[in-house]
């Protein structure tokens, strides 16, 4: 188990060590659980993690030719409220409504169960790849929120070792449940299924 002290260069090393693993790509050592885990860092750290994301990503295929494939939660709502063809009166709502309620319909629109979970599923089936990454977790809070997210994928990314990087705090309690806090301050909903990766043997 990694010390909360730990460099990102010391954690971005542990990771890609991780990653690269039989154990963890071949899901071994989980029970009955899915293969979802968390990389929970220091907000404030959130530019460094895209650039230490990067070079992982590039070291698993070069060396070990392990291919990653990213899903970033923002670029895919964007996209879907494009396909829709809703994006321009979203963005003219965000202007006009009060929050609250453009808050709702943002909700209702990107739905995980309605709307996430199927276009993950339809993006993951036509590419081939040995591990996901799903990123992009901060930039729609509130209107995503990370526990629904991570549960609306427990049947749909069961095949694959899947990572998503968390800005905030992963606590894990053998008592109490796991929680995710988001920025270090907004606690999100009770999930009690992924693992933390810091927390894992390389």
């Amino acid at each position: 188990m990694m010390s909360k002290r730990t460099t990102l260069a010391q954690q971005e090393e542990h990771l890609f060590q991780v990653l690269k693993s039989e154990r963890f790509l071949n899901m071994q050592g989980l029970g009955n659980e899915v293969a979802h885990f968390i990389y929970d860092y220091d907000p404030t750290w959130a530019l460094d993690v895209v650039q230490a994301k990067k070079r992982i990503k590039t070291k698993l295929e070069t060396e070990e030719g392990i291919k990653v494939f990213e899903i970033n939660l923002y670029d895919l709502c964007v996209e879907l409220l494009k396909e829709r063809k809703v994006w321009d009166r979203v963005l003219a709502a965000e202007a006009s409504m009060d929050k609250p309620d453009f808050l709702k319909m943002l909700q209702n629109m990107l739905d995980p169960q309605m709307h996430l979970a199927p276009a993950i599923k339809s993006r993951i089936n036509s590419e081939t790849f040995q591990i996901l990454f799903l990123t992009g977790v901060g930039e729609v809070f509130p209107f995503v929120r990370s526990h629904t997210v991570l549960n609306n994928l427990q049947t749909v990314v069961a095949d694959w070792p899947m990572l998503m990087f968390f800005p905030g705090k992963y606590d894990v309690s053998a008592t109490q449940g796991s929680a995710l806090v988001l920025f270090g301050q907004l606690k999100d909903d009770s999930f009690y299924r992924a693992k933390r990766i810091l927390d894992q043997e390389a």
